[in-house]
């Protein structure tokens, strides 16, 4: 009698091991009938006290904090992106496209700057034609994984990178712009970074009257708050020199990321 109790409390137990691993492991299934997975999709906003890039500022007049809303999409080397920036006083507006794919320490980009007219309903985000609010852009980064060394190569290759040259020709600029970088990390996800930063010829970054030039001397430190939740919060102050147009600058950056 004890070994036929004993025979069936063990059954018990196996039956309901048995169901719960079942139950643990079920496959949860979305209102498509997919199987439900982590979101490769990701939400951003970047707040910018002073709107400087490569050197460049952006708003020389009404000058006011920019926000960055973003939506990216990432699987394994694949990163894709849609990213706009709008002045709190409306006098800026900025709408850009990219999409990269990074292998080993090398990333290669494609990304459409687009700058519209914010005062106006008479821009055409795909009409245009020669005088086109948008800039095309390919990009090569090299970050090595065991060596504190930033490399970054950028070259505008069509849309409205233009100048006029001693003839009165329009002609296309191809701006090329290289930045040099390296960095010292401490805990808890704090950095302190130099980046040097060049034009190759006569471009947007040196309002296209010289050939190679200095335009970007960037002095950076980030620090990461965290909090109990997991969540962390970059913050990073720059100190900006621009030997080109003699100009510095001091920004500060929230990057919000979900």
């Amino acid at each position: 009698m004890k070994k036929i109790l004993l025979l069936s409390l063990m059954a018990f137990i196996f039956s309901n091991a048995v169901y719960s691993q079942e139950d643990t492991t079920a496959v949860e299934k979305n209102n498509w009938g997919g199987k439900m997975i982590n979101s490769p999709f990701g939400l951003g906003l970047d707040i910018q006290t002073k709107y400087v890039w490569r050197g460049m500022e952006m708003m020389s007049e009404d000058s006011a904090p920019v926000l960055f809303p973003s939506l990216n999409y990432s699987w394994k080397g694949l990163f894709v992106y849609a990213m706009g920036g709008y002045s709190v006083n409306g006098k800026y507006a900025e709408v850009d496209l990219g999409a990269s794919y990074t292998v080993n320490d090398f990333t290669l980009g494609f990304n459409d700057y687009y700058y519209p007219t914010v005062d106006s309903k008479e821009d055409e985000y795909f009409g245009g034609g020669k005088h086109t609010g948008h800039w095309l852009e390919v990009c090569v980064n090299y970050a090595p994984s065991k060596i504190p060394l930033l490399v970054t190569v950028s070259n505008f290759f069509a849309g409205n990178d233009k100048y006029i040259n001693d003839k009165g020709e329009e002609k296309q600029a191809y701006s090329t712009y290289v930045e040099l970088g390296t960095y010292y990390d401490f805990l808890k996800q704090n950095r302190i970074a130099l980046n040097v930063g060049a034009a190759l010829n006569k471009s947007c970054y040196n309002n296209y009257e010289h050939d190679f030039s200095v335009c970007n001397l960037e002095l950076k430190y980030t620090y990461t708050v965290h909090f109990k939740s997991g969540w962390t919060l970059p913050l990073n102050a720059a100190y900006i020199y621009n030997p080109v147009f003699d100009k510095s600058f001091v920004n500060l950056t929230v990057n919000l990321a979900f």
